[in-house]
C-alpha cells in the first residue's frame, strides 16, 4: 500500500475526529439535566453551585465552553472528571488497557471459530454438516453479545459456577505490573498461573463479545471459500490430486479472506462498541464500563473523552484492515 494512502487516511481521520468532539460536546450541553446538580451534597448553597459552576466552565457560553476545552485538548488535558475528581486523560489512559485486551481476545476467538465454522461448511458443501453451520450461525448472530453475557452468567457462574463472573482478576491476589495489560504482560513474564486467572476471568466476557462476530464472519468467509473453489486455480489443483482440505486451506483461502476483511472492519467496531454492556454485566473494569458510568453522573468530560477514545479505536481498526486488505490484494500494493 503506498505511504501517501496511509498519510491521506491519517489526515483525513483530523476533520473526524474534530467533527466527533464538535457533536459530542454541544449534544451534552444542550440535553435536559445539570451535571453540577448531581454532584452538589444536600444542603449546598446557591453560592456553592454558582462557584462549581465557574470551576468547570459551565458559567459561559457553549463556543466559549468548546474553545477552553478544545485547546487545552490539543496539549493532553482534557480536563478533570466531574464524578471521579481526577484527570480524564489519566483515567482513561488507566482502564483502556483491559478494553483493548478484552477486544483482542474476543478477536482472537471470534476468528478461530469462523475459520473452522467456515472451512466445515465449504468441505461438507451439499450435506448435513453445512446445514448445521448455517443453522448454527444464524442462531448466533441473532442473539446480542449482551444476552449472551446474561445467559453465562446464569449457567456458569450461577447454576454452575466454574468460570468467575465479575472482574479482571482475585482481587485477594496482589499484582504489581508495569503496565496496564496485565494479560500480556503476564504472558511475556512467563507467569503461567497469573496469566491462567486473568483468562479465566476474561474468557466469557470475551466469549459473549466473540459469538456475534463469529457467526458474521464465518458466514462471510464461508461464502468467499465457495466463490473462490469454483475457480479455474482451484479447479486446476483439484485435477493435479489435491484433497478437499489442501484445496480449501492452501488454495482457495487466501483469495477468500480479501472480502472478508474488506467487510469485516465494521463488524469488529461494534465488536468495540459492545464492550460498554458486556464490561457493565461482567463488572470488568474498562472504558466501557466507564462509559456508563459516566453518562449515569452526567460526567461531562470524562464522556468526551471517553467518546474521543472509541472514535480513535475506531478509526484505527479501519486503518489496520485496510493495511490488511493491501497485504492481500497484490494490485492494491502495487496501486
Amino acid at each position: 500500500m503506498p505511504i501517501g494512502f496511509l498519510v491521506n487516511r491519517l489526515v483525513l481521520a483530523i476533520p473526524t475526529l474534530f467533527g466527533v468532539s464538535v457533536v459530542v460536546f454541544v449534544l451534552l450541553r444542550v440535553v435536559p439535566g445539570d451535571p453540577i446538580a448531581m454532584m452538589i451534597p444536600p444542603g449546598a448553597g446557591q453560592e456553592d453551585i454558582d462557584r462549581l459552576r465557574v470551576l468547570y466552565g459551565l458559567d459561559r457560553s457553549i463556543p466559549e465552553q468548546y474553545g477552553i476545552w478544545l485547546g487545552q485538548a490539543l496539549t493532553g488535558d482534557f480536563g478533570t472528571s466531574i464524578s471521579l475528581r481526577s484527570d480524564v486523560l489519566g483515567l482513561v489512559l488507566q482502564r483502556l488497557p483491559a478494553t483493548l485486551e478484552l477486544a483482542a481476545l474476543a478477536l482472537l476467538i471470534a476468528g478461530a471459530l469462523a475459520t473452522g465454522l467456515a472451512v466445515l461448511g465449504t468441505a461438507s458443501r451439499g450435506r448435513w454438516p453445512e446445514a448445521v453451520v448455517d443453522g448454527v450461525t444464524g442462531t448466533v448472530q441473532a442473539i446480542p453479545d449482551f444476552v449472551w453475557g446474561l445467559l453465562f452468567i446464569l449457567a456458569l457462574g450461577v447454576l454452575m459456577p466454574v468460570l468467575p463472573i465479575s472482574g479482571r482478576f482475585d482481587p485477594r491476589i496482589e499484582i504489581d505490573f508495569a503496565t496496564g495489560f496485565y494479560l500480556i504482560e503476564s504472558l511475556a513474564r512467563f507467569d503461567l498461573d497469573t496469566a491462567a486467572m486473568l483468562l479465566r476471568h476474561a474468557i466469557l466476557p470475551a466469549v459473549a463479545l466473540a459469538l456475534p462476530l463469529t457467526a458474521v464472519l464465518a458466514r462471510l468467509l464461508k461464502s468467499s471459500l465457495s466463490e473462490a473453489m469454483t475457480q479455474d486455480y482451484v479447479q486446476v489443483a483439484k485435477v493435479r490430486g489435491f484433497g478437499p482440505g489442501r484445496l480449501i486451506v492452501r488454495e482457495a483461502m487466501r483469495n477468500a479472506l480479501i472480502p472478508t476483511v474488506a467487510l469485516s472492519s465494521v463488524q469488529v467496531t461494534f465488536l468495540i462498541g459492545g464492550t460498554v454492556l458486556v464490561e457493565r454485566i461482567f463488572s470488568y473494569p474498562g472504558i466501557g464500563n466507564m462509559a456508563i458510568g459516566a453518562v449515569i453522573n452526567r460526567d461531562l468530560p470524562l464522556i468526551q473523552g471517553l467518546v474521543l477514545t472509541f472514535a480513535v479505536l475506531f478509526i484505527a481498526i479501519n486503518l489496520v484492515a485496510d493495511l490488511t486488505y493491501a497485504a492481500l490484494n497484490p494490485r492494491v500494493r502495487r496501486g
